[in-house]
């Protein structure tokens, strides 16, 4: 069972912190534990019901109302909206909930409801992103327990494995050559083999080396394949005090190749890029530099 802070759950949940405290105060909803400096800590079941009074207050139900609900009745009322058509939000948030009570069943029935009515891309780009997004960082900070973030990171996996291997191997006549990998050290794929399924649909060519490569096997491997554009997510290693330096060294060993990075340790972090090198923030801008 992993214990989360109340900013945990205002990052999933998507409800703020300060509400939930009126709500623990005012209805008697939530009833977390305290650490002996006085601070809020909750579990897998305080998460589960912060997610299942988001949905139901997004489908017109009154936090008056769900405070009166034994566990039992918001179950009932959770299923019953879960069972019609759901926006992107409220898929997110049963994707957690899947994730939490390693539910596989469910997980599947989210999956391939969305990609028969989306399409594949589509669910993976508005469910699959934000979802990995909202909860990325707690993977980072622990908040996470390894049994879940494996759980839900394979079934992923498998997934897009799937997608990947029913793509023809056709190249249109300008495609670019691009060569995808992580750093040594990163163990974070899925962000990567999603990049894979991007690249390959858009009929490009790619070179995939998976995790963990040392630097040394990149440079072998830029200089038999001689790609246009290398691309790797750094998630946790390099870490925030080497990773400038990481930069640096593509760039200058890979001068005449477009430089594309993604992942927690470059986004937002206010990373020096020389002229080769961008730093993507939406995987929507990847989509686009593929399709040109």
């Amino acid at each position: 069972m992993s214990n989360y802070s109340i900013k945990d759950l205002e990052q999933l949940s998507g409800i703020k912190a300060h509400t939930l405290r009126i709500w623990e105060q005012r209805y008697d909803i939530l009833k977390p534990e305290r650490t002996d400096t006085n601070i809020r800590t909750y579990d897998d079941k305080d998460l589960k019901l912060v997610l299942n009074i988001s949905l139901l207050k997004d489908h017109g139900y009154k936090i008056s109302e769900i405070s009166k609900m034994s566990s039992d009745e918001m179950s009932h009322e959770v299923m019953a909206i879960s069972d019609k058509q759901l926006n992107y939000p409220d898929q997110i948030h049963a994707l957690t909930i899947s994730m939490l009570d390693l539910d596989e069943e469910r997980f599947e029935k989210i999956i391939s409801t969305n990609t028969l009515q989306f399409g594949f891309e589509n669910m993976m780009v508005n469910i699959i992103y934000p979802f990995l997004s909202r909860i990325g960082t707690l993977w980072i900070t622990g908040s996470i327990g390894p049994a879940q973030e494996h759980f839900i990171s394979n079934l992923i996996r498998q997934k897009v494995i799937v997608a990947i291997d029913g793509q023809l191997p056709t190249l249109r006549p300008n495609a670019k050559k691009f060569l995808l990998y992580l750093p040594e050290g990163e163990l974070h794929e899925l962000s990567l083999l999603f990049a894979n399924y991007i690249i390959r649909v858009r009929q490009n060519k790619v070179v995939y080396l998976g995790q963990s490569l040392p630097f040394n096997e990149l440079a072998f491997a830029c200089g038999v394949h001689k790609p246009d554009c290398i691309f790797t997510v750094i998630t946790s290693t390099p870490g925030q005090d080497e990773i400038q330096r990481y930069v640096n060294k593509l760039a200058k060993q890979f001068p005449d190749t477009d430089i594309i990075l993604t992942g927690y340790q470059v986004v937002g972090q206010d990373i020096d890029c020389p002229e080769n090198v961008q730093v993507v923030t939406q995987i929507k801008q990847l989509m686009e530099y593929a399709s040109e």
